[in-house]
């Protein structure tokens, strides 16, 4: 048996299984998936994993863990092999999709997934990685928990609308709705609160948030949001694939002269980015001349108000980025030598 140059562990993560193929690129490039098994995703899930990729797995060659960021689902998995000293390379979704698209796989399943990934990560170099900052992820936390309260609390104040303005409402169901909405209001209030304390004890960070809310629109909740959905652009490492992990790249199908689809955001990215980026666009586009021009000519260009929306969101959301890695205060002529292609 040729003598394996790489080994690789692609890992299909769900909320309760783990689906793993293990692969190896021999001496001669050739490639070869050799096994797939499932796992339960808990710790003792973990050890079996392990202790299988050993045994079958030579120790001539180092192997590598790949899994996709699949929402939390991945992260103790990630924990667990980082702290057994392992290497574990953690890969945008999309990367996984669109290299999946180039293999012909007739039938998508878990297994199919679990070994697309093995093979991504045997053709390709990829980033050993490395915990993210816990800062980030009490962020993520405390934002998130936010986000759910205000949805929970814009349900409350339309039940309370719907049954003020009944006939005959009931006295005591008003007050019980304004009770929770008054508890949702503390809470929320308690975890602002929380999120001063976390970015206060984290000078740099508090420097770079600062740094981040120079951008026109952009206020401190947005940055937090943003930081702390992209764990800090860990994983980031250009623009475009920010803006594709966000959800915001453009998808058009065009196919000779007869199809012809309408260009649509591709939405297949992290929800919270994009809802974080909505009124602050909207109040980039309002008080700040420069953002207000790209709108207005985006408009004269196709008339559609919500895609030029959408457009100054991708605009923030890479300045964000820009700031971040060069820590440096937003400057009003960024867009100066800009061409007039939106992007």
């Amino acid at each position: 048996m040729l003598k394996p140059l790489k080994q690789s562990v692609g890992i299909d993560v769900a909320k309760s299984e783990l689906v793993v193929s293990l692969g190896r690129m021999n001496q001669d490039t050739s490639i070869e998936l050799i096994a797939c098994k499932t796992f339960v995703n808990n710790k003792t899930g973990f050890e079996k994993l392990v202790h299988w990729t050993k045994k079958i797995l030579s120790d001539e060659a180092t192997i590598l863990y790949v899994m996709e960021a699949t929402g939390i689902y991945h992260e103790s998995l990630a924990y667990y092999l980082s702290d057994q000293g392992h290497q574990v390379s953690i890969v945008l979704p999309n990367k996984i999709c669109n290299y999946a698209r180039t293999l012909d796989i007739k039938t998508v399943t878990d297994k199919s997934a679990s070994q697309a990934i093995a093979r991504f990560g045997l053709e390709r170099r990829l980033e050993v990685w490395q915990r993210p900052q816990k800062v980030f992820r009490e962020l993520k936390q405390l934002t998130r928990e936010r986000d759910q309260l205000i949805a929970e609390r814009t349900m409350l104040k339309n039940q309370l609308h719907a049954e003020q303005s009944e006939a005959f409402p009931n006295e005591r169901s008003i007050d019980r709705l304004i009770e929770r909405i008054t508890l949702l209001n503390r809470q929320e209030k308690d975890i602002r609160k929380e999120l001063v304390v976390v970015i206060r004890n984290n000078v740099k960070l508090a420097d770079q948030i600062k740094a981040i809310t120079s951008i026109p629109g952009i206020g401190p909740l947005t940055a937090v949001i943003v930081l702390a959905e992209t764990n800090g652009f860990e994983l980031i490492r250009s623009k475009k694939q920010l803006v594709s992990y966000a959800g915001l790249d453009v998808r058009e199908k065009l196919s000779g002269t007869s199809v012809k689809g309408k260009p649509r955001i591709s939405k297949k990215g992290n929800r919270h980015l994009r809802k974080a980026l909505h009124l602050p666009s909207l109040a980039a586009i309002r008080s700040n001349d420069r953002f207000k021009a790209i709108f207005a000519r985006l408009i004269a260009r196709h008339g559609i108000k919500m895609k030029a929306t959408v457009a100054i969101q991708r605009k923030l959301l890479e300045l964000t980025y820009i700031i971040w890695k060069t820590n440096k205060l937003y400057d009003s002529t960024y867009f100066q030598n800009e061409t007039q292609t939106a992007l």
